[in-house]
């Protein structure tokens, strides 16, 4: 019997921090000394009352039954009242608001609501994969945007053309960016509203980063701005702001129609999410900013160090004002992104992300994540010393 899978999983390439993760595990199996600056996954552990919360809910056996689509109504109330005091921007709980099994799965699965064959994404180049592989699945193609450094690393939609437009159904707007860590300004995300509107194209914020900020910078959302609720579904997440990756919640708000259209497709692939987890966001929300302004300050102790490591050390590279990655220019005598990641393990025995794999844009960068101690981004400043 031939087994072959589908042309469109074909076409998806390998993705790219599996690779990597294969790749690091085989260099610790051969009991070598890794310095992990790939993905971006918060060495950190989550706090301990959300996980007292979690053991408290877990016990509790109606908990234990298909979660309701939609979440929990305590949970998108939670998700208001947190968005209402972060950014001003005042959600209904019963419509503009979808609990997510993490934000990138919402982000996925998002196409499916509004993509037909043959329809376009406008999606920026560098960029996170499943903008991109989330369009191709839906059928979608992909029109990439390139963030350029003379740009700040923002799109400049009058390059695209006027017969893509006419087919265009999502443009990705992704600040604070990952990878590149650059964020937005006030005119930038008017000009992006204006423009969606114009064209009857459909925002998709992912704002996962807005709490990760440093120096009293505060990114905003794009719901704060005059037009947002005609056009932005925006996806957010407890991932990096809790230190809750493993625990897979997000959500989607915004315009109504949108988040209505993406619960839609979710009730037809999945049951929502464990209660349990759903009354540990609750937690999280509603426990105010003592534990964001120490992460933030430990992430801000990491940023300067490896930051001016790497400017020793002959990068180019901005400081960044969000984000807990490290967008850093490659000098020339490295060569490539791939092949420099290569020489990062090899001789360094540091793991860190070629900007190929987030688009050829990417190319002739590297992307560190801030995702261990400082005492080891001081011991891989050192690493790359001797490289250099």
């Amino acid at each position: 019997m031939k087994i072959e899978a589908s042309k469109r999983l074909q076409e998806i390439p390998p993705y790219l921090f599996l690779e990597i993760d294969k790749a690091k595990r085989q260099a610790k199996q051969e009991g070598r000394d890794i310095i992990d600056l790939g993905i971006g996954d918060p060495d950190q552990p989550t706090p301990r009352f959300i996980i007292d919360k979690l053991y408290q809910a877990a016990q509790d056996g109606s908990n234990h039954r298909y979660a309701l689509d939609a979440g929990m109504l305590v949970l998108r109330e939670s998700i208001a009242q947190w968005y209402q005091r972060r950014f001003g921007v005042k959600l209904d709980p019963a419509s503009e608001i979808l609990p997510l099994i993490g934000s990138k799965e919402g982000i996925a699965h998002f196409p499916l609501a509004l993509i037909n064959k043959g329809d376009y994404a406008l999606v920026p180049d560098p960029c996170y994969p499943p903008y991109k592989r989330g369009t191709l699945f839906a059928g979608g193609k992909v029109f990439l945007m390139p963030l350029r450094a003379k740009n700040d690393f923002l799109p400049d939609v009058s390059k695209i053309r006027s017969t893509v437009l006419k087919k265009a159904k999502i443009i990705f707007v992704n600040y604070p960016n990952n990878p590149t860590a650059a964020v937005a300004t006030d005119d930038f995300y008017k000009d992006i509203i204006a423009f969606a509107l114009k064209h009857n194209i459909v925002i998709v914020s992912d704002l996962a980063y807005s709490e990760m900020a440093y120096d009293g910078y505060r990114p905003k959302s794009l719901l704060e701005f005059d037009g947002a609720r005609e056009c932005v579904i925006e996806f957010h997440s407890l991932s990096k702001t809790y230190n809750m990756t493993g625990w897979r919640l997000g959500w989607a708000c915004g315009n109504a129609q949108l988040v209505g259209f993406l619960g839609k497709v979710k009730s037809n692939i999945d049951s929502g999410v464990f209660q349990a987890i759903q009354l540990a966001g609750v937690a999280a929300l509603t426990s105010g900013d003592k534990h964001i302004v120490s992460m933030q300050k430990a992430y801000q102790e990491r940023r300067d160090i490896l930051f001016n490591g790497l400017q020793e050390c002959g990068f180019k590279i901005d400081i960044p004002k969000a984000t807990f990655y490290m967008w850093a220019k490659i000098p020339r005598r490295f060569g490539d992104s791939i092949s420099f990641a290569k020489t990062l393990l090899d001789k360094s025995n540091i793991v860190a992300t070629p900007g190929v794999g987030f688009g050829d844009c990417g190319e002739g960068y590297i992307r560190f994540a801030l995702t261990v101690e400082a005492n080891r981004l001081k011991e891989a400043v050192e690493r790359l010393k001797k490289l250099a």
